[in-house]
């Protein structure tokens, strides 16, 4: 019981991790797209920092917290296989598949601002951030509720709970906008 433990508590310390680098990740790609509002040497200048930080951050702290993630969560579910026939664990899995794809997207997002190109603004920065929210919500409340999980409140709820996080990204927007 106790090796298990352990690898559930290495589990959870790197889902922290993991979240904290994707969180501050995108906060860096919004500010890195704010700063082609500046003058051109500013720009320059803010534009190959951030570059600098995105790539330590990530290389550093945000891969390696997802793969010692995922590698602590494979073990869990090897010392306890019977985990995988239960239903809410099908629905964290199918969660972290979205969680991992964000990870990969948020990659793709950082390469392309390296490279100078800014699909995206920081608004739609801002938006994408709150995704990893709903994913973290969704999959804490699967783990913690299991079986007492209610598909339709529980999607229901998930859906409020993203619409008010959309609501609140637009109300800063007007707010920075009135400053």
């Amino acid at each position: 019981m106790s090796a298990y433990l352990s690898v559930q508590s290495v589990h959870i310390i790197f889902v922290v991790s993991w979240m904290a680098g994707l969180f501050y990740s995108v906060r860096l790609f919004i500010y890195h797209t704010e700063a082609n509002d500046r003058p051109a040497v500013e720009r320059d200048i803010l534009q190959r920092e951030f570059e600098k930080i995105e790539r330590r951050l990530w290389n550093i702290i945000t891969t390696p917290a997802m793969v010692l993630t995922v590698l602590a969560g494979v073990t869990m579910l090897c010392m306890r296989p019977a985990l995988l026939h239960a239903p809410w664990m099908h629905v964290k899995l199918a969660f972290v598949v979205g969680l991992i794809a964000y990870h990969f997207i948020c990659q793709r997002i950082m390469n392309q601002l390296k490279a100078g190109i800014f699909k995206l603004s920081s608004f739609k920065l801002r938006l994408w951030n709150e995704v990893a929210t709903i994913f973290l919500v969704a999959i804490v409340f699967t783990v913690v509720l299991k079986s007492a999980v209610n598909w339709i409140y529980g999607l229901a709820g998930l859906v409020v709970f993203a619409a008010v996080i959309m609501a609140a990204v637009k109300w800063y927007k007007s707010y920075r906008a009135k400053r």
